[in-house]
């Protein structure tokens, strides 16, 4: 299969997958694996791309986020919200500087470690989706500081490919009370600056890999997860709004189980 269809369909996955609690790191290494493409570049790749789909939020929510920017000097909610997002922002950021060689070099080549982090983390979704507290917060951009710190402890987590960092960044909030819709967007939010984040560790660690060719094949990954992912982020929403995660936590285990016997298989 040519690299560039490769590209594309990663872009796909990526976009499809970054804002739903199924763990888009997962699927795209799952995905690296079935299409028999080796690590190095690709697992580069793979990080690279997700900052695509993060643009996409930002595109959606632009006005929301412009406003916010603008009324900063202004507004003590303002300064709350971008507060509240650097809080949460911090305990990822620091266990991803710390951990970043041992999780590409030994977690992205465990598909089964993967496997079952799908499947563990679908049964946690479906258990917290039918018993999580009653809802406290109903803002995204107005969560206590307490909650967003605890939130962000629990996107620590995503570390472990397979968990979901949307998965585990929505668990906790729903656990500290947050609404589903409230928990799922605060999950965007946050995946602004840790994306950017590791977008940036990540290029910079391998940039003398990113040369001619390649550059085109991650510039064509980046712009299909963004359209993608733009699109996906509003039916995400409205499926959470009438159904929960129920939905979600159901595909985990089934991919997660079909992956397990596709490995046994081989």
């Amino acid at each position: 299969m040519p690299d560039w269809i490769s590209a594309i369909i990663l872009g796909v996955v990526e976009g499809l997958t970054e804002f739903i609690p199924v763990s888009s790191t997962g699927h795209l290494l799952l995905t690296k694996t079935l299409l028999g493409l080796p690590p190095g570049f690709w697992d580069t790749f793979i990080v690279l791309i997700q900052l695509g789909a993060i643009l996409g939020v930002v595109a959606l929510y632009f006005r929301k986020l412009w406003n916010v920017a603008v009324s900063l000097p202004v507004s003590e909610r303002s300064r709350h919200f971008v507060l509240s997002v650097f809080v949460a922002f911090l305990p990822g950021a620091l266990a991803g500087a710390l951990l970043h060689v041992v999780i590409k070099e030994v977690l992205f080549e465990s598909p089964r470690l993967i496997c079952w982090s799908l499947i563990i983390g679908g049964v946690v979704l479906l258990v917290i989706d039918r018993r999580a507290p009653a809802p406290r917060e109903t803002d995204a951009m107005a969560l206590s500081l307490r909650t967003s710190l605890l939130v962000g402890l629990f996107q620590t987590l995503a570390l472990i490919p397979g968990v979901s960092r949307s998965g585990g960044t929505i668990v906790g909030a729903m656990l500290m009370g947050v609404e589903k819709r409230a928990a799922a967007e605060f999950s965007f939010f946050l995946a602004m600056p840790t994306m950017a984040g590791a977008f940036v560790l990540d290029f910079w660690s391998s940039r003398g890999d990113l040369q001619g060719d390649r550059i085109g094949l991650l510039a064509l990954g980046f712009a299909v997860s963004f359209v993608v992912g733009y699109a996906v982020v509003k039916v995400m929403l409205e499926v959470v709004s009438r159904r929960g995660f129920a939905p979600f936590g159901w595909w985990r285990i089934l991919v997660g189980g079909a992956g397990l016997a596709l490995l046994g298989a081989g």
